[in-house]
């Protein structure tokens, strides 16, 4: 039987520490240049996802900022 790795507390702990990345990380570059993540377009998210997302932690909070939004739960992060 495999384990379930989204309940490791190594997981969880990641977790946490990316919903807190995507409350504050500012976008570095570009025309949204010092906008939150969180608090860019989605169109624009859209389209990294089909250019391609920058590589490390920025591509992987920009990647969760898309699917916050895609199910209407980006309101969970704190303003």
């Amino acid at each position: 039987m495999s384990e379930d790795l989204s309940q490791s507390p190594e997981f969880l702990a990641k977790a946490r520490a990316d919903m807190g990345k995507l409350a504050s990380l500012n976008m570095p570059f570009g025309k949204y240049r010092g906008r939150r993540v969180l608090d860019l377009p989605e169109d624009y998210l859209l389209w990294f996802k089909q250019k391609g997302f920058p590589k490390g932690e920025l591509g992987r909070i920009m990647q969760l900022a898309l699917e916050l939004k895609i199910n209407g739960l980006e309101g969970l992060i704190p303003g």
